[in-house]
């Protein structure tokens, strides 16, 4: 590669969960806090730590090659960069997040069109005001630095925010009137860069290997030996990510299987395979599953 790929990290509350997903699929970033160019053990990537906001401006720019960031952001930015694949992954969970409408637990407002006249505070500005406007409802959307949770109801009537479980908004005494938008991570790329045969074969290897590493965290493998005799009754206790693959042992009348399953169904599978005659079963994690 004649130039390193220049991809963005996002800065913040992504940043811990991003490092440890590219640790994942095989990757490691080391950022000390300070430089905003933490180091990976890759020559052909260069690392910068951006804001999710801003990460769409300065992919469409080509500062950046590509970048993860949520895509909420790219929304609200408006700009026109490329999505290569999305990753499904925030701060603590592995679910989208939302951003929702709140209001006071004890106002009056149970719905948008309640809102008409009134402030709302939120950092989703443009998104917020398309969202009213489709609406017919006209109000006034204000940029909020952070702690948009307690602006309501002195400095805002209500606010659009993004969470994850909601606690925060309950532990503010808001309660949710409506979802705005929901949204996931995305591992975006400038028009530029997918042009370029070698950036664009990066870009897809870090696509599928981020990709690998999320499917993977759902999943567990599961090896077993079973006689022959009761390989069917096995068989059909057997949920398979595709068909499970059967071996030869060396002795002729077992044979080994090994598949793949979700975690959570293991705990059941588990003891009926037993019932099934089955033997010697090993369940183990997995670090990347490719499909």
């Amino acid at each position: 590669m004649a130039t390193k790929l220049k991809l963005g990290i996002p800065k913040g509350s992504l940043q811990d969960a991003t490092i440890a997903l590219f640790k994942r699929a095989g990757w490691n970033i080391y950022a000390d806090g300070r430089s905003y160019f933490p180091s990976i053990d890759d020559p052909e990537i260069e690392c910068m730590l951006i804001r999710a906001q801003e990460m769409a401006r300065y992919v469409e720019h080509g500062v950046l090659d590509a970048g993860l960031t949520g895509s909420d952001w790219v929304v609200e930015s408006g700009l026109e960069v490329a999505s290569v694949s999305s990753l499904t992954y925030a701060k603590q969970s592995r679910r989208k997040v939302r951003w929702v409408l709140a209001v006071p637990e004890g106002s009056p407002f149970e719905k948008a069109e309640d809102l008409s006249g009134k402030i709302i505070a939120t950092e989703l500005v443009e998104v917020t005001k398309r969202y009213f406007a489709l609406k017919g409802v006209m109000v006034k959307v204000e940029f909020s630095w952070g702690a948009t949770e307690v602006k309501p109801p002195m400095l805002a009537d209500a606010i659009v925010e993004v969470t994850e479980t909601g606690s925060s908004l309950k532990a503010n005494h808001l309660r949710i009137i409506d979802t705005v938008l929901e949204s996931e991570t995305h591992l975006i790329a400038s028009k530029q860069a997918l042009a370029d045969a070698e950036k664009k074969r990066k870009i897809e290897q870090i696509a599928t290997m981020l990709r690998g590493a999320i499917d993977a965290q759902s999943l567990v493998g599961l090896m077993l030996n079973v006689k022959k005799a009761d390989l069917a009754s096995v068989l059909k206790e057997l949920p398979a990510l595709n068909a499970p693959t059967i071996s030869e042992l060396s002795n002729a009348e077992w044979v080994a299987v090994n598949t793949i399953l979700e975690e959570r169904v293991a705990r059941d599978v588990i003891p009926r395979l037993k019932a099934a005659q089955a033997t010697g079963i090993v369940e183990y994690p997995l670090n990347k599953v490719v499909l």
